[in-house]
């Protein structure tokens, strides 16, 4: 459920963009959405359609591409790319540490483009 406010955010943010440019009809929407967002595509669609009927964007697709969850060892500062069933059994792959990293990205959501007419 927590895909509503974030479809809703995202519905605002292009519809903006639309008027600003003059969009007669946006056809699709290119979002990355980190791994540990927990946003899944099929009700992010599905939110979408509901909250842009009757609008501009009514019908329009959302292409959603996942971007993966990268750490930053908090003693050498390595980055590097892990998976989801990995977290709480890590290891930084530089120095072996396995007890404090930073995440550098894999929650974040943002609209990449906008294709309109």
């Amino acid at each position: 459920m927590h895909e509503l406010p974030v479809i809703e955010s995202i519905l605002n943010i292009v519809m903006k963009h639309a008027e600003l440019n003059q969009v007669q009809k946006i056809v699709s929407i290119t979002l990355e959405v980190g791994e540990l967002s927990d946003l899944e595509a099929e009700w992010m669609q599905h939110y979408f359609n509901f909250l842009s009927n009757d609008t501009l964007a009514e019908g329009a697709e959302l292409r959603i591409t996942y971007t993966p969850i990268v750490l930053q060892c908090s003693q050498c500062r390595h980055s590097f790319a892990v998976k989801k069933e990995q977290i709480g059994a890590l290891a930084c792959p530089s120095c072996g540490r396995q007890d404090k990293f930073d995440l550098v990205s894999g929650q974040e959501y943002f609209i990449k483009e906008m294709e309109a007419l």
